[in-house]
């Protein structure tokens, strides 16, 4: 195959596509250059497996680290599980192209992308995205694509396509939007409280870039892809169709509406399991007529399905007899667990979510360390999916893509919300641990995470609720719902997430089973998702009106203080010497940075202050003419070493201690001895000379010196002995405090 080579404008990049070179064994393949951001997409099928119930898509996105020139951490000095970041790429890979297969297509395939190099402003994710369309396009798998995606943000009021990263940090939103030639089927967002008018315009800039994408492969694939293999479903004899839907149409709808989630399954099950039974006794007399149960079993769910979506459609009528726009019961608890940071609990209808909030010092926050710049995450979401939740069973096991993908959604609908670090210096973490579900438990967990913030004393700017809104659509006749539940969500056309708080949206995700929606649809459904979210945040704000003004008393305290940068040494010491003893001897946590900023954190107050104390007498500096009381540690030949204060010794010469001449410094001081000093200079290499006779001298004089006072000298009254110092002032000498 001769290699082929096409190019279109993006955002000032050229998007160029290479095919024929390399992986040629795939059914499918091509190399994205998008920038100087490369990736290599691949698709292989395989045969569906014999009695197949679900489609086995498998969408892979891999990350290798000398795509951004760095070498994987660790003793093993490779790639292993995919970062969290490639998991929801690979995730959002597949939301928009998994709707573009035929119906009741079985075969196995198999999607991958390698990042093989990395242009900071150039997404791999939405190169990849697109290099899994066209692969699909090009192969011979029955595919009706293609699908694109673009990034949208915007910066001073004006929609930007592809921001670059400077742009991002000042993006008011910032979205994926991903869909097909006519409609958008994906979207994932995050917004510092946008309007929804705001948020439908970025959508429209986004599709309209998201055409000529499309257009740009149906070229490619029109000139070099594979006819498609002919894919034809199989049919189910009519009459047996509707000789059960005559038998079951009635008892299923009866056992549909039902309010109960678990009474309700129980009963369409045993409907089911009745006229099934029905079939095994006739097919017992019959053997060569068995497989007739896999295609009863079909016509049962296919039932079910067509029941609830006329249910709501045409008459109405929610499973639970909800109106099309209205919430489950809702109630909101905090402090709902002792001793932890804060927790919060949220309960709508049968969905119900506990989150936990911890705070730690900004040290301990993530470091993430991917492809891009590494960074440390200071605001952590995390959510946990237990089977407990939905009354089965399983095995506890690692995070999934549904998981991390959750948990990622929450935090991002969150963070518009959370402090800065310099307003509250603490890295948070919350745990959304699901105890019930019946539909839209990510919305629940926001719902949940904003009680345990506020419950915890996180100044957050404003509370935040999510909401998940539906869509059933046959032919011209739709209907939008408020908090869809399970079923709704299983048997429905669209999953759209929407959370914010009372001035805006924070963050978006909307998943397309059908072609797409238009504007109109999308305009209703975020009005709709608007009124939800408000009646929430009323019962958020009856349960804690506003963030509490003290931490919990279990949470570490933070004091902040300055030091010059020339100073962080004295403070780590060498080898990190100092520091380590110092958090050894007050139990404290220290943080840092190099500008300078020292963050002390213990739960116990009077530590942080001894430790402040501390790091004050260390890194004090002296200054000439300044006057001390100090201590002989030392007596050389020369003369007396002080010290002034605790780490800050000087030499008083033997020409300084007394007015006459001295033959021996031992004749004038003694080790331990009290001397009062002035002092006379400090070099470049901060070695400080002091004069107990410049004091003696001024004593004399008719202007009193100026005394600076240190913190931790103590009152002591004049000794006998002490020469030539009785009628020196007696009180505390200190130090000017510079920080």
């Amino acid at each position: 195959m001769a290699k082929n080579t096409y190019t279109i404008k993006l955002a000032g990049h050229d998007l160029t596509v290479e095919t024929g070179e390399v992986a040629k064994q795939a059914d499918g393949a091509a190399l994205i250059r998008f920038g100087e951001t490369t990736v290599l997409s691949t698709v292989v099928s395989k045969p569906a497996a014999q009695n197949a119930s679900f489609f086995p898509l498998t969408i892979n996105y891999e990350e290798r680290k000398y795509a951004a020139g760095k070498i994987p951490g660790g003793f093993i000095k490779r790639e292993g599980k995919p970062s969290d970041e490639a998991t929801l790429t690979a995730r959002m890979i597949d939301r928009p192209l998994r709707p573009l297969f035929p119906d009741e297509f079985k075969d196995e395939v198999q999607v991958t992308n390698m990042v093989l190099s990395v242009e900071p402003d150039c997404s791999p994710a939405l190169a990849a995205l697109f290099g899994s369309s066209l692969c699909l396009g090009l192969s011979d798998i029955p595919f009706n694509g293609p699908a694109a995606a673009v990034e949208v943000g915007q910066v001073d009021g004006q929609l930007v396509l592809a921001p670059t990263n400077e742009q991002k940090a000042v993006s008011a939103l910032d979205i994926t939007v991903a869909g097909t030639i006519d409609n958008i089927n994906m979207v994932e967002a995050g917004c510092d409280q946008v309007s929804e008018a705001a948020v439908l315009d970025a959508l429209e800039f986004g599709q309209a870039e998201i055409k000529k994408l499309c257009e740009f492969q149906q070229k490619i694939i029109a000139e070099i892809g594979l006819p498609k293999a002919e894919f034809v479903a199989e049919q189910i004899d009519q009459d047996l169709t509707a000789e059960v839907t005559a038998q079951a149409k009635e008892q299923l709808k009866t056992a549909i509406l039902t309010v109960d989630k678990q009474a309700r399954d129980e009963n369409i099950s045993a409907v089911k399991q009745m006229i099934l039974e029905h079939y095994a006794v006739q097919t017992e007399m019959q053997p060569e007529q068995a497989e007739i149960l896999e295609d009863v079993s079909e016509i049962l769910d296919e039932l079910e399905k067509k029941i609830v979506r006329k249910l709501i459609t045409v008459e109405k009528i929610r499973p639970d007899h909800r109106a099309v726009d209205e919430i489950r019961p809702l109630t909101a608890k905090v402090d709902y667990i002792p001793r932890v940071h804060g927790s919060g609990l949220f309960t709508r209808g049968q969905t119900q979510v506990l989150s936990t909030l911890t705070l730690a010092p900004l040290s301990e926050g993530q470091t993430i360390d991917g492809l891009g710049e590494q960074k440390i995450k200071n605001f952590i979401h995390q959510y946990n999916f237990p089977q407990f939740s939905v009354g089965e069973t399983g095995r506890m096991r690692a995070p999934g893509r549904r998981e991390i993908g959750h948990g990622a959604l929450g935090e991002r609908a969150l963070l518009p919300v959370i402090p800065s670090t310099e307003d509250f210096p603490y890295t948070i973490r919350l745990v959304a641990d699901v105890l019930e579900s019946n539909g839209s438990s990510s919305q629940a967990s926001i719902c949940a995470g904003t009680l345990a913030l506020m419950a915890a004393g996180v100044p957050i700017k404003q509370p935040v609720a999510g909401i998940a809104m539906g869509l059933v659509k046959d032919d011209d006749n739709y209907t939008i719902l408020t908090d869809i539940q399970g079923m709704e969500d299983h048997l429905g056309d669209m999953d759209f997430k929407v959370a914010g708080t009372k001035t805006g949206i924070t963050a978006l995700q909307m998943d397309i089973k059908v072609d797409g929606v238009d504007r109109e649809i999308l305009k209703e459904a975020l009005q709709q998702a608007k009124k939800a979210r408000l009646e929430i945040l009323d019962v958020i704000e009856k349960e804690i009106p506003s963030p509490r003004q003290q931490l919990s008393p279990y949470a570490p305290k933070v004091e902040t203080m300055q030091i010059e940068q020339d100073q962080i040494k004295v403070v780590i010491g060498k080898g990190g010497e100092t520091i380590n003893k110092i958090i050894a001897e007050t139990g404290v946590k220290i943080d840092i940075e190099e500008d300078g900023t020292v963050r002390i954190m213990s739960s116990e107050q009077n530590e942080i202050d001894r430790t402040e104390d501390i790091i004050k007498r260390l890194t004090k500096k002296v200054k000439v003419g300044e006057i001390y009381e100090s201590t002989v540690i030392r007596i050389e030949k020369f003369g007396a070493i002080v010290e002034l204060f605790k780490g800050k010794q000087a030499l008083v010469h033997i020409s300084q201690l007394e007015n006459q001449r001295v033959n021996q410094v031992s004749d004038v001081v003694t080790i331990g001895e009290k001397l009062e000093v002035k002092v006379t200079e400090v070099d470049l290499n901060n070695r400080i000379k002091a004069s107990h006779r410049a004091l003696l001298a001024n004593t004399q004089s008719t202007t009193a010196p100026q005394k600076n006072y240190h913190a931790n000298s103590h009152k002591r009254p004049v000794k006998k002995g002490d020469r030539n110092r009785r009628n020196t002032p007696q009180f505390v000498i200190k130090q000017n405090d510079d920080h």
